[in-house]
């Protein structure tokens, strides 16, 4: 069994998200000042998390909040970025660069509802799930694939030496709240790895559809139908714990241990859309 840690991050706040406006993939917008301080927020939350590897979309709001999360981070700042275009936001077509309500408003006319409709050169649903299905499998290789290599490694050096990249620290202890450790999912073994993963808010909500629908991942037990179907606020954060057993047809086991998590915010307006 390997089990590893998988913390997801929405970028920060761009002019066009305050405005309600699509950007999908064709609009490629940088971080607003709000949206700055937001991604420097959730670095100082995530400071204490040492992720092993790092994953971001192509698209400049994706790499400069991964960039901004790094910076703060007490262990990983050299950890180096991969950018993956299977992270981007789902493409909107001619709707983007469009109000979000005029998205709704095409949705009615063609007796449809948001976010099921497609406009026309946009992606489907279903399009945006099998690229959050390509990245995730393999991500799930990589990390089975790499701890097979250090157990080879070890077995050779004669010896049980812990890995340098694993941790069992996980969700930091903020806020008051109780800091997360692998051992509340009843796991023997430490993380092999912690992985960040910077991306969109409808990605987001499709690459969790996935999960719970796909995956059946164990959610908080508090957490409210809405919630699940929200989209993340901007840098909101959600992390799960992966297990992995290293046989074919076997898929993942999840558990979710926060979604969407904006507490790091503070009173900074935290754009839902």
């Amino acid at each position: 069994m390997v089990t590893f840690g998988l913390t997801v991050v929405r970028h920060g706040e761009t002019r066009y998200n305050k405005e309600k406006i699509l950007q999908g993939q064709g609009i490629d917008e940088p971080l607003s000042e709000t949206g700055f301080r937001q991604a420097s927020a959730a670095g100082v939350f995530l400071s204490s998390v040492k992720f092993t590897h790092v994953f971001s979309s192509d698209l400049l709001r994706a790499k400069q909040t991964a960039a901004s999360i790094l910076r703060k981070s007490q262990f990983s700042k050299e950890t180096a970025v991969k950018y993956d275009a299977r992270l981007r936001e789902r493409k909107y077509g001619v709707a983007e660069g469009k109000p979000l309500s005029d998205l709704r408003t095409m949705a009615k006319a063609a007796g449809e509802q948001c976010p099921s409709f497609t406009p026309p050169g946009g992606e489907t649903l279903e399009e945006v799930k099998a690229r959050s299905e390509d990245f995730f499998a393999d991500l799930c290789n990589l990390i089975v694939r790499e701890a097979c290599q250090d157990k080879a490694t070890e077995r050779r050096a004669g010896n049980d030496t812990e890995r340098t990249g694993s941790s069992s620290t996980f969700l930091p202890n903020h806020h008051g709240s109780p800091g997360f450790h692998f051992s509340s999912m009843g796991a023997t073994e430490e993380l092999v790895a912690n992985v960040l993963v910077v991306s969109h808010g409808a990605y987001m909500r499709n690459w969790l559809s996935y999960f719970v629908s796909d995956l059946q991942c164990i959610l908080p037990a508090s957490l409210t139908k809405t919630e699940l179907s929200s989209v993340s606020p901007n840098t909101g954060i959600s992390q799960f714990i992966v297990k992995l057993e290293n046989r074919e047809n076997v898929k993942p086991k999840l558990q979710c241990i926060c979604l969407n998590r904006d507490d790091h915010l503070g009173d900074m307006a935290a754009e839902k859309n």
